[in-house]
């Protein structure tokens, strides 16, 4: 990434922007900090609306996570126009339960697709 950015962007947000088998991201620098900083930004927002549906509905952390994920995946889309792509979609669903204490809730395939996050 740009040294001159002061932003910390995680390697499994940079993971997401790179081709398969090619360490470097298929994207400018610029872009991928500008797509952080929107998924970061949804999933620290996600964090009270996460707590307020597990209080309203009485649920497990797992079943609002995949709440979350479903209505996330839903505005997803590969096209310029989306809001989120799949990947960033999951990315901010497990950065939310991250920030949310949550981590261990997380399905197999997200937490294996989260790896950098949760270290």
């Amino acid at each position: 990434m740009d040294d001159a950015s002061q932003i910390h962007i995680p390697e499994s947000f940079i993971r997401l922007h790179a081709r398969p088998n090619q360490p470097r991201p298929a994207h400018l620098a610029a872009h991928i900090a500008r797509r952080f900083e929107v998924c970061d930004d949804m999933a620290a927002a996600l964090v009270t609306r996460a707590q307020e549906v597990q209080f309203k509905l009485g649920i497990t952390e797992a079943d609002v996570i995949d709440k979350v994920l479903e209505g996330l995946l839903e505005l997803a889309g590969e096209d310029a126009d989306s809001v989120l792509s799949p990947p960033e979609a999951r990315w901010v669903v497990c950065h939310m339960a991250e920030q949310l204490g949550w981590a261990e809730h997380l399905s197999p395939e997200l937490r294996a697709m989260a790896g950098g996050l949760l270290q």
